[in-house]
């Protein structure tokens, strides 16, 4: 487990292990999430739609431009 400490102008800093884990290089940016009384979630936002395109493979014939997905 990882701690770090908020300082005096609210900012606190990544532990290595966790910037090493999550691939956090400066510029990375966090989303933070109150799930409830003091617990968070906390996860990297270091992918674009660009970034993750063509990941999943599309059935033939599956496939749908994105004017014929608005309604």
């Amino acid at each position: 487990m990882s701690e770090s400490t908020i300082s005096a102008k609210g900012q606190t800093t990544v532990p290595a292990e966790i910037r090493r884990a999550i691939g956090g290089v400066p510029g990375t940016r966090l989303v933070w999430r109150v799930l409830a009384v003091g617990r968070l979630s906390v996860r990297a936002k270091n992918k674009s739609a660009v970034d993750v395109k063509g990941i999943v493979k599309v059935p033939k014939g599956l496939r749908l431009e994105a004017e014929e997905m608005r309604p």
